[in-house]
């Protein structure tokens, strides 16, 4: 990858789309796709809000790599990014996360002996893992901590929830809504796939009062201003 490579980079929403554009100093243009409008900055990223859950981002992500293809300028990654509930005591509010699995959670059917994957069903796939290089240069750039991020459809509310997700994944940093849904679209269309969640609360009982949105969009937006010379760095041969 070099500096040229043109980076989409899909948030679930505005709030955290705008984040991430302020590492991204000067003029954005705006581009209308269907469904869903691109922020174009000078330095080769787009921006894009996405949507809530996995079903509209991947529908969003696929939109925006699919416009980029059939005008001759397709992407050379995709970034899934935003805040996120945090596994304690190994991700704590105001964290970092950078997965090395993106991996559906709840993707697969309950049965009388538990949960079973999609994959023990014999079709599908519930994982996707971003190009390994390229999560040691986001280590080393912004610190952040490597692990299984979760995508969910029901964002986790109970401390039973919580310990049957860790039971389940054992590697397990953070949960989001939209990791999986992209990471689908970018391997349909054959581009490498990163994703980073700022950690906003703990996973477990719902308590909006613990949140800390604020912080973590800030922590969001101080990464991706630490990125740009990791991703211009990285380039698919070193994997």
């Amino acid at each position: 990858m070099n500096a040229r490579t043109r980076v989409l980079v899909a948030t679930a929403v505005p709030a955290e789309r705008d984040a991430v554009a302020r590492a991204f100093p000067g003029a954005a243009e705006e581009v209308r796709l269907p469904g869903a409008t691109l922020l174009r900055t000078d330095g080769g990223h787009d921006l894009l809000a996405a949507g809530v859950g996995p079903a509209l981002a991947a529908a969003s992500t696929a939109t925006a790599l699919t416009a980029a293809a059939l005008t001759g300028t397709p992407y050379g990654l995709v970034v899934s990014a935003g805040i996120g509930g945090g596994f304690q005591p190994e991700a704590p509010v105001g964290s970092l996360v950078v997965a090395d699995a993106i991996t559906a959670a709840d993707l697969g059917a309950e049965t009388q002996d538990g949960f079973l994957p999609v994959t023990d069903l014999g079709f599908g796939t519930v994982t996707h893992r971003p190009p390994n290089s390229l999560v040691r240069g986001v280590v080393e750039a912004t610190g952040a901590r490597p692990g299984t991020v979760l995508t969910v459809s029901t964002v986790t509310g109970t401390a039973t929830r919580a310990a049957a997700l860790r039971e389940r994944h054992p590697g397990a940093l953070a949960e989001g809504m939209e990791g999986f849904g992209v990471a689908e679209a970018a391997a349909a269309h054959g581009v490498p796939v990163l994703e980073i969640r700022a950690v906003s609360n703990p996973v477990g009982p719902r308590d909006r009062a613990a949140w800390r949105v604020g912080d973590a969009l800030a922590a969001l937006a101080g990464a991706f201003g630490k990125l740009a010379p990791a991703l211009e760095s990285w380039n698919t041969h070193d994997d």
